[in-house]
């Protein structure tokens, strides 16, 4: 199994739909801009597991990698459907991969931040108790 694909194409879904529409108003702009269908279709593949499998479609005709390689090579009985269902099994895996990335990440970051958070909140309240005495 290969972590390519995944590794990209969660990076692409983080950069799309979690980080450039923080960063400033310049991509929500663009966004906003767009056709109402194109907005919606954004809209929509919010879900990382959406995202993911046209992601790993696109990532895999322009890059050629594969994140189950077996599917490389489709039981010649299939004939000339066995390339596009190769594609689209392998797309599919790659996005259950990047939704169990997402949600991985997501997991450990929770407890970190809260942890983050109630360390600052002890730290303001340790210097204010300073300021006080």
């Amino acid at each position: 199994m290969n972590f390519e694909l995944v590794i990209m194409g969660y990076a692409i879904y983080l950069l799309f739909w979690e980080k450039l529409p923080e960063w400033g108003v310049l991509f929500n702009r663009i966004i906003e801009t767009l056709p109402k269908p194109l907005q919606k279709l954004y809209g929509d593949w919010r879900c990382p597991y959406c995202s993911g499998f046209w992601i790993a479609l696109a990532l895999h005709a322009l890059t050629g990698l594969q994140t189950l390689p077996a599917l490389s090579t489709m039981p010649a009985y299939l004939g000339m459907a066995g390339l596009p269902l190769a594609w689209f099994l392998d797309a599919l895996a790659t996005a259950f991969l990047v939704l169990f990335t997402h949600l991985a990440i997501s997991a450990i970051a929770g407890p970190a931040i809260q942890g983050h958070k109630l360390k600052e909140e002890f730290k303001a309240s340790m210097k204010q108790k300073a300021d006080n005495e």
